[in-house]
């Protein structure tokens, strides 16, 4: 490092071995030397000279005025008498002070001299400054114990003040620093969680904040249009607040034109041909706003305004996103609901004799493949019996036990009866028939018959808005006030002479043969099932209330779920373990829904704990109904593919990509009955 100064047209070079300190402390000392002769002068150096101690502030010196004492005091600690003597030299004319004549015996020999030789005219070497060196020399040779005071820039306990000053003054530039960083991390801290807090959705299928290969959206003067919305929206409430009426009625009229002209397009070549003219004419508008209006804090906070403004509407559109599909999934198509119309008047109108199905001895035959199947879809139920007999080795061996209701009895045996299930044997059963199935015997159908039951379903005093009644609305399906979804607790009961049997939900197609099912060793459990846990999620604890002491001290809150839709039951080892008196007494136990909310799921998880076997998962895929995510290869080697969720195959909010694997068995029928299907 370099110090270039002009006293005598010289370079003084610090060797870099000593660390670049050294430079600084010559700076601060030559510019606090210049300063110090200025203000004492002459006299003050010459009292200095004579003074036997140089630098003595004793009574002799009261004639030196209050410069030269604070001079004094602050030139006594840092120079040397060879210093002084060169001063002294060099100031008698109060000349420039020459670093010729202590360039070799007052600088320590850590720096070098560099530069162009002093010129004649500069620095003459005068008898005073021959002198002095002289003088230099030989008060090194009389006591090389004062070497260290005779060279000011060897003391090595200067030199340890200096480097603590150093290290004082980098301490505090890193603490600075340090101070500067914290700042900048927490600024940073905050706005990562304000981000946090905007749902992405806000800003829907257009954002001028995404980046241009983010957005959907890459026509430019499609995204300049709507730019230009935005900011007259935001000029418009500024002009509002500082009362241009004017200005609020041009915004707002550009602002229409503008809007009719973008549409609904998402393209360029989608716009009117209008378009330019319109971009044109907001674009002068929008100047002329922005040099009577912007004032940057006002646009800043319109545009929060608008975002939070937009993010409150996306939030009450998802509730009623959700209410609505949570409705559209309870109700039944106009298609459905007519066909099951039609095809009950054709089944009363046949004779009795028709209306029965061939081989009924094979209904009590446990030496074949039974099925049960509880359902009032009539669609649905074919979906799941011709897929099965389909895949089927040996389709003469299957036998389905179809139970509906009372108002689809007669569709459900028409449609087998036009369109029988080939070789296999299909038996249909009224759910209302069933005079064991009451409510002396059922708890749950007490429950459902109670007056608190009625109430929680039909009080009036529910939610009745979409936003309001979205996040109870699935607690009140249907589906849970009708015996067919409890149904699966009674199978022994209504198929007593039955050894084995596989329950199939009617929102499934079956994609292989299922044979194997019955070969699968349960040991000794009940229930053969799909277990639907991952590692944190479909658990227990997400089905029962665990803050019951009775869930608590009976059940273990990570104990892995699993699913109904697909499951094969040993109903010997039922009737032994008396697995529908357990179901009872749990059932009883929640009759004030303190233990579960409604559905099956819940007390099928209580009344099989410990007592189900888990399956290979490719005998059963879930996730249709609800999950856009499903591995296509799980879907193609599974047996059985599941529809569990809102958006069913049969209804129009079903996942397109799913529902041909449904919809190839709904016309497979080849019979009069077939048109049916499109309606």
């Amino acid at each position: 490092m370099a110090i270039n100064r002009g006293l005598s047209g010289g370079i003084i070079h610090r060797n870099k071995s000593n660390g670049p300190h050294f430079s600084i402390v010559v700076l601060v000392l030559l510019s606090f030397l210049v300063f110090s002769i200025l203000f004492v002068g002459r006299g003050l150096l010459s009292s200095a000279s004579n003074d036997q101690n140089y630098f003595s502030t004793s009574s002799g010196k009261q004639d030196l005025n209050w410069r030269e004492r604070l001079a004094l005091q602050h030139l006594k600690p840092l120079f040397s008498r060879e210093v002084m003597d060169v001063i002294k030299a060099n100031t008698d004319d109060l000349g420039p002070l020459s670093l010729d004549s202590f360039r070799k015996n007052n600088l320590s020999l850590s720096w070098n001299f560099v530069g162009q030789e002093i010129s004649a005219g500069k620095n003459t070497t005068s008898a005073q400054s021959k002198e002095v060196a002289a003088n230099a020399k030989r008060g090194k040779q009389e006591d090389n114990s004062h070497e260290d005071h005779s060279n000011f820039f060897e003391s090595p306990a200067k030199l340890e003040r200096r480097k603590l000053r150093e290290k004082r003054r980098e301490k505090r530039a890193a603490d600075l620093v340090k101070q500067d960083d914290d700042v900048i991390v927490k600024l940073e801290a905050a706005a990562i969680e304000r981000s946090k807090s905007v749902d992405s959705a806000v800003l829907g299928k257009y954002s001028i904040w995404r980046r241009e290969n983010e957005n959907e959206n890459s026509d430019s003067t499609v995204r300049l249009m709507r730019d230009q919305v935005i900011m007259a929206r935001v000029y418009i409430s500024i002009a509002r607040m500082k009362n241009k009426l004017d200005l609020v009625h041009e915004l707002q009229n550009r602002l229409k034109e503008s809007q009719r002209a973008l549409g609904e397009a998402t393209a360029d070549s989608d716009l009117h041909h209008s378009a330019p003219e319109k971009i044109k004419a907001m674009g002068q508008v929008l100047s002329k706003s922005r040099e009577q209006l912007y004032d940057c804090k006002l646009v800043t906070g319109q545009l929060r305004a608008m975002l939070q403004s937009a993010d409150e509407q996306v939030r009450s559109l998802k509730k009623q996103s959700t209410f609505l599909s949570q409705l559209a999934a309870k109700t039944i198509p106009n298609g459905i609901h007519c066909l099951s119309m039609r095809l009950t008047i054709d089944y009363y109108l046949l004779p009795p004799e028709k209306r029965k199905f061939p081989r009924s001895e094979n209904l009590e035959n446990p030496n074949l493949y039974h099925y049960a199947l509880f359902s009032d879809n009539v669609l649905a139920a074919s979906v799941v019996v011709s897929s099965t007999i389909a895949n089927a080795k040996e389709p003469e061996k299957h036998v389905f036990h179809l139970v509906t209701d009372k108002l689809n009895f007669g569709a459900m045996n028409m449609w087998f009866l036009l369109n029988p299930p080939g070789k296999a044997t299909i038996h249909v059963e009224n759910v209302d028939e069933f005079k064991w199935l009451n409510s002396s015997y059922c708890p749950v159908l007490r429950q459902l018959e109670s007056a608190a039951m009625k109430e929680y379903y039909f009080k009036s005093a529910h939610p009745t808005t979409l936003s309001a009644g979205s996040s109870n609305l699935k607690y009140r399906n249907p589906k849970y006030l009708s015996m067919l979804n409890h149904l699966r607790f009674y199978l022994p009961q209504v198929y007593p002479k039955l050894d084995k049997i596989l329950f199939l939900d009617d929102d499934i197609v079956v994609q292989k043969d299922l044979t194997g099912l019955w070969l699968v060793d349960l040991h000794g459990k009940v229930n053969g099932a799909v277990e639907t846990c991952g590692e944190s999620f479909h658990r227990f604890d997400k089905y029962l209330n665990f803050s019951n002491p009775h869930i608590s001290s009976n059940f273990d809150p990570n104990a892995c779920g699993w699913a109904y839709g697909m499951n094969i039951f040993d109903l010997k080892a039922w009737k032994e373990k008396d697995i529908t008196g357990i179901y009872h007494k749990w059932q009883n136990m929640n009759e004030d829904r303190v233990l579960w909310k409604l559905g099956t799921l819940p007390p099928g998880l209580m009344t099989f704990y410990g007592l189900t076997h888990p399956l290979d998962k490719s005998w059963h895929v879930l996730g249709l109904g609800y999950s856009p995510s499903v591995d296509r290869s799980e879907i193609e080697n599974a047996a059985v593919i599941h529809y569990n969720g809102n958006m069913k195959p049969w209804l129009e909010l079903a996942m397109t990509k799913y529902r041909p694997y449904w919809t190839n068995h709904k016309g497979i029928y080849p019979t009069k009955a077939a048109f049916l299907l499109n309606l």
